[in-house]
């Protein structure tokens, strides 16, 4: 493998560990503070697929206008789940949050059917992010694909901000440590929960929109990052975001060149990975003891 080559590789891998970045930090947040087993996390990443797929020929060439209307529906999409279908399941046993949410996963998957179909949709790259980068003498890199790192890059920074140097990210940081605590002290956990989970839809969708044109917009595409988000949730350690990076840029790269040098294994590499963290540390590399 030339210098080229390997370049290109890291940077899929790097590009791919920050997209799930995205999609597990919201997972893990909803998960660590509400408690909240959530499957139908990956249909939200759908959703912000089939978003981008239907919005994008009302805002032409406004890609980034498009997927700030986008996180706006997701947020509201977000606030209205959680007032009328999750509110009731923080008392709930796993078991039953597990079938609400399956539940979800249908509902969610038929409304696709009826309202776009079941074909398989291409979406077209911005123009302006239509070119590439010349790597070597003979390879290239696209630039959306740069953009998409770059862009979840600086969302990975705005995350640490906000959780780190804010009133509400003290109060989600006090929810992962302690909930009933957090309640004694006069907080209002259950906005504190909306907003959570709404900005964990928000990410989500956020997710699929930035992916819809680097692949194409199917049905059952949650499916498919739903197994590999909880992977990366249980690496990283339920409830923390830097784990969660962690353990998306870790999943990328064994995953990337996995499938490089050893195509015919490529698919447990991912679980030997996670199964040799949780050997070292059951509770995930920054997950919290007991938790």
């Amino acid at each position: 493998m030339d210098f080229a080559t390997f370049l290109i590789q890291c940077l899929n891998a790097v590009q791919y560990g920050l997209l799930l970045f995205l999609l597990a930090s919201g997972l893990t947040l909803i998960f660590g503070i509400m408690g909240v087993i959530n499957l139908a996390h990956g249909s939200f990443y759908m959703i912000g697929a089939y978003m981008a797929f239907v919005l994008a020929p009302y805002f032409t060439d406004r890609f980034m206008l498009m997927l700030l209307a986008g996180i706006m529906l997701a947020v509201a999409l977000g606030f209205l789940l959680e007032w009328a279908f999750f509110s009731f399941l923080y008392e709930r046993d796993h078991l039953q949050q597990v079938l609400m949410t399956y539940a979800l996963i249908l509902v969610f998957e038929e409304l696709r059917s009826l309202l776009v179909g079941n074909d398989v949709h291409g979406m077209p790259v911005p123009t302006w992010l239509a070119g590439s980068v010349p790597l070597g003498e003979l390879m290239s890199y696209p630039v959306y694909r740069l953009f998409a790192s770059a862009a979840c890059i600086v969302l990975a920074i705005v995350m640490y901000v906000v959780v780190n140097c804010t009133r509400l990210g003290m109060m989600i940081r006090a929810g992962a440590s302690n909930r009933d605590m957090v309640r004694g002290l006069g907080v209002d956990i259950r906005m504190l929960y909306r907003i959570v989970f709404a900005a964990g839809v928000a990410l989500a969708a956020l997710a699929g929109m930035i992916a819809a044109p680097m692949a194409s917009v199917y049905p059952g595409m949650g499916g498919s990052v739903l197994i590999i988000c909880f992977v990366v949730v249980v690496i990283g350690g339920i409830g923390s975001i830097t784990g969660a990076l962690i353990a998306s840029l870790l999943v990328g790269l064994v995953d990337t060149f996995g499938k490089v040098f050893f195509t015919e294994y490529s698919g447990i590499g991912v679980y030997l990975l996670m199964a040799t963290i949780l050997i070292w540390r059951p509770e995930g590399l920054l997950g919290r003891r007991g938790a």
